[in-house]
């Protein structure tokens, strides 16, 4: 069966290049283009496509007001074409919390080099979010929550979180519900270098804990986030006594730099039974085996539910593989994390 897609963009050599790219492997179709959200609108009663590819600065109304309504209305699997801008940054992180499944980074005006690792990028994120749960998201009330009142643990204990497509939004909402005393985070989150600042930033502005792209020999401390950089693998080491970020370029791993099982495998070499992770939404196996290794170290481990995945992925290669000591639903895995460190607490 063919992934059916509609190209919203208001270049005509963009949505040219998009639709020829896309049309590559044959099972997806180029069902139709737009090239602003009114005309979208009409094609999508119209055409009914699967998917929709969509760009954010177009004439008669911006793609995020559209993309706003477009999820209130008729929620369906969206991927961002975005600028790799500090500006286009920003507005795609935004795309994603108001329900984008993914983003691209946009070809240059030239369209020289790098054509063919961009389509099957993009055609990778079509056929993912075609198998996306929009509709159960958008169904899914917030569930009422008592809040976490600390998260207080020995020192050099940590969490690990690890994420792909739907992690922006995953990590948030884990993040939001983590107590300011929590040990120190470090996130492993698939995303190119030039968004990962500005992820770290917007996160910053929404949660308690004070969030940072991590630098390289950066200390650990209480009460902070770590993100990984982008185009780079996050480690944990132990240094004069002291847990600190390192940041290197060597090869990627499961297909990703920063690759979750890289910063998993490290926690469990540094930090044991001391450590806890989740690994949430996303699509491939990166994290299941780093994982494993936590949890064979002594650590407790979680892994998102089914039910609450945007794209059940690598969860569930970590469960089936062993790697997850319980499943939890999204909006249950910061208490799983907190009473796993409570338990740290009381054996100290």
């Amino acid at each position: 069966m063919s992934i059916k897609v509609l190209v919203v963009d208001d270049s005509v050599l963009i949505r040219e290049v998009l639709s020829r790219l896309l049309g590559v492997d044959g099972d997806i179709v180029v069902v139709g283009t737009a090239e602003d959200p009114i005309e979208a609108r009409e094609k999508i009663k119209a055409l009914s496509p699967d998917v929709l590819t969509l760009d954010i600065e177009m004439p008669q109304m911006n793609g995020l007001a559209f993309l706003e309504r477009l999820m209130r209305l008729k929620p369906m699997p969206v991927v961002m074409v975005s600028t790799l801008t500090t500006k286009g940054a920003s507005e795609t992180l935004l795309a994603l919390e108001l329900g984008a499944v993914d983003f691209v980074a946009k070809p240059s005006t030239d369209l020289a080099g790098g054509l063919e690792a961009f389509g099957a990028n993009l055609r990778e994120k079509i056929r993912v979010a075609a198998r996306a749960d929009i509709a159960g998201r958008a169904l899914r009330a917030p569930s009422p929550q008592i809040p976490l009142v600390t998260a207080a643990a020995p020192e050099g204990t940590l969490i690990a979180l690890g994420a792909s497509t739907g992690g922006v939004e995953a990590i948030r909402r884990v993040l939001s519900d983590l107590p300011v005393d929590s040990p120190p985070v470090v996130i492993a989150q698939h995303m190119p270098g030039a968004f990962t600042a500005r992820f770290a930033a917007r996160l910053d502005e929404l949660v308690d804990l004070k969030v940072i792209e991590a630098a390289d020999r950066m200390p650990l401390e209480r009460g902070c986030a770590y993100v990984a950089k982008g185009d780079f693998h996050l480690r944990v080491e132990r240094s004069s006594g002291y847990l600190k970020c390192r940041l290197a370029q060597d090869e990627a791993v499961s297909g990703h730099r920063p690759s979750v099982d890289t910063l998993f495998t490290s926690v469990a070499k540094t930090a044991g039974p001391m450590a806890v992770g989740a690994l949430l939404t996303g699509m491939g196996r990166d994290g299941a085996t780093g994982l494993k290794l936590m949890r064979e170290a002594g650590a407790f481990t979680v892994g998102q539910s089914a039910a609450s995945a945007l794209v059940y992925g690598m969860p569930r290669v970590a469960f089936e593989e062993g790697a997850v000591v319980e499943q939890a639903p999204l909006e249950a895995i910061a208490a799983r994390l907190v009473a796993a460190l409570g338990r740290l607490k009381s054996a100290a």
